[in-house]
């Protein structure tokens, strides 16, 4: 898979070819917001390969690109990925006609990295709180029941029942401190998306990308 992003210091600058004439200031970009253990992971690589080319995941490769950015450890750098860390300072500008906070170096390569991604457009980023970056873009929730995502994670982690309920809770806390800390936003507030899909029983996760493939060709024209 292409790297995009050895060449984003060089070309932040380079005009973005829009994909519709009708819709000029709109890019092909979906956003994947879930919870763990609900499927949103192979819902977003399912996706793209039903999409097909140019579209790209982008997951941890985004941790992986901060590493190198920042010259920190990668998994340093995982460990503080969503978790609430001191980083806000001040305000410092107007946001998508919200005030944000100016933050530390990390995140500050992140929202640089991820507007790098969206402002290219067919790409399909998970988690990080880029629905909140992309007002635009097709922002969806997949999420689960949590007896169902502790199967799951049993299932296609090898782990213990107990060990499923402690990541599962974990994460759980640590987005929602991270949505908080860097957004000022509430992560279960359902009206930041455009589509939720609760995956288990009824909904397979090739369901739930068949869904979001079929609203993305509707909203972008493809």
């Amino acid at each position: 898979m292409k790297k995009i992003f050895d060449l984003i210091n060089r070309n932040l600058l380079r005009p973005v070819k829009r994909f519709s004439d009708s819709s000029p200031s709109v890019l092909p970009l979906i956003t994947i917001a879930r919870e763990k253990g609900s499927g949103g992971r192979p819902v977003a690589y399912l996706v793209a390969k039903k999409l097909g080319n140019p579209w790209e995941v982008y997951h941890e490769q985004v941790v992986a690109q901060i590493a190198k950015e920042t010259d920190l450890n990668e998994e340093l750098i995982k460990e503080v990925d969503e978790r609430n860390i001191p980083l806000i300072e001040e305000i410092v500008a107007d946001f998508f006609g919200k005030k944000y906070m100016s933050l530390g170096s990390y995140h500050k390569h992140l929202l640089k990295i991820l507007s790098t991604i969206g402002h290219r457009g067919h790409a399909i980023v998970v988690g990080r709180g880029a629905r909140f970056l992309f007002p635009e873009g097709l922002k969806i929730g997949v999420i689960a029941e949590r007896t169902q995502r502790i199967e799951w994670m049993m299932q296609f982690e090898k782990i213990s029942q107990n060990e499923a309920i402690k990541r599962i809770d974990t994460a759980d806390k640590e987005r929602y401190e991270f949505i908080k800390s860097v957004y000022n936003r509430d992560p279960r507030n359902i009206h930041d998306f455009d589509l939720i899909i609760k995956t288990g029983k009824y909904t397979s996760i090739e369901d739930a990308a068949n869904v979001i493939v079929s609203e993305a060709r509707r909203r972008f024209k493809l």
